[in-house]
């Protein structure tokens, strides 16, 4: 399994769907046909299971290593991945993007396949309608998952407290996107708190834990991987939104300047118009203030709005606040655990997560990496274990 960590999750997948798509034609084929088995191709064929990597390597790592764990968390495994098919259809649906991993997104094939049979407002209404489902049945179907894992007592507990969290967690980062999106918030801290709940819990600390959790990790060895994770979940989730206007849709997947055209409240975009401000720069600012919740920028309007990011600055200081977070995330993981293989390879996981497209951008310099300097909570307030 640890030669192939993806494949043995997308094994375990496999066995968890194929039930669970028995289950539902007993019900209704054309809801099997339709429905259920959309949510299990999605699932079975996107992503790089990087959260499901990071929760084995942190199982091995934290000495794991018998049959039963193994087992215990492929399926865990599984359940992170249609949690996740979840959260992506869900998020689709609400920000309204066409494209999903450089395909039709969920809802938008949906749509699709009715668009010849009624009206395009019922097609496109039906579309969102049978994606906030097919998210549904994947949260359910993950739930169901995570009851039916073999787990000790005490291993349960744990697991489940840190699934409960996890679940709850990414509603509130997204319920604050949207709020922050809706009000065109700018604040900074209100950013990166969002990012904190969306995706840096999610994505990356609390993955770990689960894999603490499972091999029965000490308390020292959890709170420092909660740390680490912190830390490099946030820098994700700011390498994101850089890829989001300077990323190469052939590599993300998804069409470029999404965010900017939605008025997301991400920490790059407060960051860019606190900087403007701040050097009475009054051409960035406008060009931000009027680009942000535009939905019909051209290409040109998005180099503009590139250009005036880079000039104030905020391209730069963002890259050096990544590196800080990856730097401070690996000193809290450094010397958690036993120097071990397993534990190599979690720290190279973590390095990957928040990797910068070297040949997209340039090194920050610095004054900007000063500027990055943060507190150990890495940008959002300390949350219970």
């Amino acid at each position: 399994m640890d030669a192939d960590v993806p494949g043995a999750i997308g094994h375990a997948l496999e066995e968890v769907l194929a039930d669970r798509l028995s289950r539902a034609a007993v019900l209704d084929t054309l809801f099997a046909e339709e429905l259920a088995r959309h949510v299990a191709r999605f699932t079975i064929g996107g992503g790089k299971r990087s959260r499901s990597q990071l929760l084995w390597w942190s199982m091995r790592a934290c000495g794991g290593n018998d049959e039963h764990t193994a087992a215990a968390t492929l399926r865990i495994g599984a359940a992170l991945e249609l949690l996740q098919t979840c959260a992506l259809v869900h998020d689709d649906v609400m920000d309204g993007s066409a494209l999903r991993r450089g395909r039709p997104a969920l809802h938008v094939d949906m749509r699709d396949r009715y668009k010849d049979t009624t009206t395009p407002q019922r097609a496109a209404r039906f579309g969102e309608a049978a994606a906030v489902l097919a998210g549904d049945l994947a949260l359910a179907w993950a739930d169901d998952t995570m009851a039916e894992t073999a787990l000790d007592p005490w291993t349960a507990t744990a697991v489940r407290e840190v699934w409960s969290d996890m679940r709850t967690e990414m509603v509130a980062g997204q319920f604050l996107d949207l709020q922050g999106q809706l009000t065109g918030s700018r604040s900074k801290p209100r950013a990166l708190r969002a990012a904190h709940l969306k995706s840096a819990l999610y994505s990356v600390q609390r993955p770990l834990a689960l894999g603490a959790a499972v091999a029965g990790a000490d308390g020292r060895t959890t709170r420092a991987l909660c740390s680490a994770g912190r830390c490099v979940g946030l820098a994700f989730q700011l390498r994101d939104d850089l890829d989001d206007l300077f990323g190469d849709p052939r590599h993300t997947g998804k069409i470029c300047g999404e965010d900017i055209r939605d008025g997301k409240p991400t920490y790059l975009a407060a960051l860019a118009v606190a900087r403007a401000e701040a050097t009475a720069d009054q051409q960035a600012s406008t060009v931000l203030k009027a680009a942000l919740g535009k939905q019909d920028l051209t290409p040109a309007d998005l180099d503009e709005v590139r250009q005036a990011v880079v000039r104030t600055g905020a391209r730069a200081e963002i890259e050096a606040k990544i590196e800080g977070l990856l730097s401070r995330g690996l000193r809290h993981f450094d010397g958690a655990l036993p120097d071990s293989g397993a534990a190599g390879r979690l720290r190279g996981l973590l390095l990957d997560t928040a990797a910068a497209p070297r040949a997209a951008g340039r090194a920050p310099d610095r004054a900007s990496a000063a500027a990055a300097t943060e507190s150990d909570t890495c940008g959002a307030p300390e949350h219970r274990q």
